[in-house]
């Protein structure tokens, strides 16, 4: 369908659109803001779905390290997205697809592909319309795709960045094509307190909002991202210098952990003021009794339990974020809080003296989560003995299961040299190895084993009883596979094949008999819980360390 036809479809369906910038600097929490308002809508009975866009050149993330855009979030479809996709699924509750993830990559890459095939007759191909128009025609395919009434967008980057600016032309060109009672703009933006003064600085909102009236747009809403409460002076002042009535000024002040921020935006008003925007006269209240419950529950945690997390990408939980949710989630729902305590891999590789080995030794339970590549390999499968000699509650994802298979052929089933063709392309033992269909892959982007498939799980095991079913689906994103020739070998030392792909017969889960808890996964569960529904393994994981703690 061209642009014309899918303008005319979006304005008879009458999808209404939520769009949210962010000024003054990256990482204030756009995406925190867009699953916010989303629980708001979506408790009020409204259906809702978020796409989001990435301004950056990639395809899409995958073949960036977790240290240069945080964790690489995998849709049910095997599409890599931005984390951001992973906290709208945790707190809407909703599964996304590929079609939510959009970046200036994929734009021009079509846009350069259909040049090739001779798909523009000729023309110059320019950023306006043709760039424009393309995103334009993804956001209005969205729209008709998913039979949602509140669709939200969220642009990545921040307002005055030169790759951006096609993005917001975007918006400035649908607020004309479906005029403003389809499209509402909320801008959020940083507001400092100078801590030599105690003075609350709105300057900088000013000049975001003056940056945005540079492209042709004006905010229907501001955000003022702060920890600590906006007096009524200074949304006043910004009502006047940006043109933004003051009833449409909110607060998103910081909380930890966020759910709270729900609550307050309610109470703001935030909710009502976007349904009036839409002509929805008779607004309907969220209904947050469930967010409230988890908040008191979390409020009355009173016991912590440490849990490490021994990782390879160290200086800002963004690589890993989707794990740590999901431990945070699992310890409410034992009515724990958990310390989690980060710990390098590779410093784990000296002896056992060490202050990184004193961290290890002092925690209750241990978590390898995904990776790759053989950095910090060795200190893994040094804290996967650990695990196994004392019986410490472990749990292994994707990379963390190939590890735990790796310790345990060296040390149990007598292959000294056990590795994986990831890290030693030589070994006489290659326990862990490429898939058969990777073997002739050359590119990296969006290679490799990608998305939900089925794990049959055998009766009797930690897994079955954690999941309480005999078949799940769980999401992937990994290149290689225990090798199951030695599949024999390991189980006559005691390692059990949980869980298995019913029609490759691929190690989906496996386990350690007679440990009080150590379960490795191919796979990544933690793509798949939320705060209201913590994932099976990562709640009989807890479990576990409770028990532990318990009998000591």
């Amino acid at each position: 369908m061209d642009l014309k036809n899918l303008t005319y479809e979006v304005r008879k369906k009458g999808t209404k659109f939520i769009v949210v910038t962010g000024g003054v600097c990256s990482s204030i929490g756009k995406g925190v803001l867009v699953s916010s308002l989303g629980v708001l809508l979506k408790n009020a009975g409204y259906s809702v779905s978020v796409i989001k866009w990435d301004p950056y050149l990639n395809v899409d993330p995958g073949t960036m390290s977790p240290l240069e855009h945080g964790e690489v979030f995998v849709t049910h479809d095997g599409a890599e997205t931005d984390l951001d996709l992973g906290h709208y699924e945790r707190t809407l509750g909703i599964s996304l697809s590929r079609d939510s993830s959009v970046s200036s990559g994929q734009i021009f890459k079509s846009i350069l592909d259909g040049e090739r095939e001779g798909k523009f007759l000729g023309k110059c191909i320019q950023l306006v319309p043709h760039v424009v128009d393309a995103i334009k025609s993804r956001l209005f395919a969205f729209a008709l795709n998913h039979d949602v009434d509140f669709v939200l967008l969220e642009i990545g980057g921040t307002v005055g960045d030169i790759e951006g600016k096609v993005f917001l032309e975007a918006i400035r060109q649908i607020r004309s094509d479906l005029q403003p009672a389809h499209i509402f703009h909320g801008h959020l933006s940083y507001v400092p307190r100078l801590e030599w003064t105690g003075e609350v600085k709105t300057k900088p909102t000013q000049h975001s909002v003056n940056a945005l009236k540079e492209e042709g747009l004006v905010p229907d809403c501001i955000f003022l991202r702060a920890a600590f409460a906006i007096g009524q002076q200074q949304r006043r002042k910004l009502a006047t210098m940006c043109g933004v009535a003051e009833d449409l000024i909110f607060e998103v002040l910081t909380y930890k952990p966020v759910y709270p921020l729900f609550i307050d935006l309610q109470k703001q008003g935030v909710s009502k003021r976007i349904q009036e925007y839409f002509g929805i006269l008779a607004a309907k209240s969220s209904n947050l009794s469930q967010w409230q419950e988890l908040i008191d529950r979390i409020n009355a945690c009173k016991k912590v339990v440490k849990v490490a997390l021994v990782a390879k990408y160290v200086g800002s939980n963004d690589p890993y974020i989707s794990v740590i949710e999901a431990i945070k989630s699992a310890g409410y729902a034992h009515d724990v809080a958990i310390d989690i305590v980060v710990i390098d891999a590779e410093k784990l590789e000296g002896a056992r003296n060490s202050e990184n080995w004193d961290l290890l030794k002092s925690v209750d339970g241990i978590i390898i989560p995904g990776g790759f590549d053989k950095r910090g390999g060795e200190g893994k499968m040094a804290a996967v003995r650990w695990a196994r000699e004392q019986n410490v509650p472990y749990l292994g994802l994707c990379l963390g299961m190939q590890v735990m298979l790796i310790e345990f052929g060296r040390s149990l089933v007598q292959l000294e040299q056990a590795n994986t063709t990831e890290f030693d392309k030589n070994t006489p033992h290659p326990v862990i190895s490429l898939l058969e269909e990777q073997a002739k892959v050359v590119t990296k982007g969006a290679s490799m084993r990608l998305g939900e498939y089925a794990c049959k799980l055998v009766p009797g095991t930690k897994s079955a009883q954690a999941y309480g079913q005999d078949v799940v689906s769980e999401r992937h994103r990994h290149r290689y596979e225990f090798n199951n020739k030695y599949k024999a070998a390991y189980e006559a030392q005691g390692v059990v094949f949980a869980g298995l792909n019913p029609e490759s017969g691929l190690v989906e889960i496996a386990e350690l008999q007679g440990h009080p808890f150590m379960v490795g996964v191919q796979f990544h569960p933690e793509f798949l819980s939320s705060p209201l529904k913590p994932h099976a393994l990562f709640k009989a994981f807890v479990g576990a360390v409770l028990e532990q703690i318990n009998k000591k």
